[in-house]
């Protein structure tokens, strides 16, 4: 695991892309934001903190966080859909909470991404609220103490 940088941006885009698009297929929009993220959008949030996930010179996986008032939020945790269900978002996941040091994270996944929501249940993470992102689409936020 090593820190993103912006000259990651462009592979990550790929990435990201791959990702989402089997997310896109569950929720039937192709116009989700980490679809429709410009490559400028996410240079400019590549100068925060993340980790990325190489398997030789392959990015297969990345995490995004930002903190504030102690609390991390946890973006755009991403991996490859060739190499899902290996543990990659897992060790992604307890990689930004320890680096991010805060006291508590919060997270947001769709709600009908079940897979996504056991992960994070599995990690301690519990539902906190559920907010329209628009029709068809709510967000499901989860927090999580760094105490357990």
């Amino acid at each position: 695991m090593a820190p993103l940088t912006v000259d990651d941006a462009g592979e990550l885009l790929t990435l990201q892309r791959a990702a989402y698009a089997t997310e896109a297929q569950i929720y039937r929009d192709p116009f989700l934001p980490a679809l429709t993220q410009t490559l400028g959008e996410l240079t400019d949030e590549l100068r925060g903190p993340g980790l990325g996930m190489r398997w030789g010179d392959r990015l297969v996986g990345a995490v995004r966080w930002s903190v504030d008032d102690g609390v991390a939020h946890i973006g755009r945790l991403t991996v490859a859909p060739d190499l899902q269900g290996r543990g990659i978002g897992t060790r992604l996941l307890r990689a930004a909470e320890e680096a991010s040091g805060a006291a508590a994270f919060e997270l947001f996944t769709g709600h009908l991404s079940e897979a996504n929501i056991r992960l994070y249940e599995r990690e301690g993470y519990t539902i906190d609220r559920r907010e329209p992102l628009h029709p068809g689409v709510d967000l499901v936020y989860l927090v999580k103490s760094a105490r357990g």
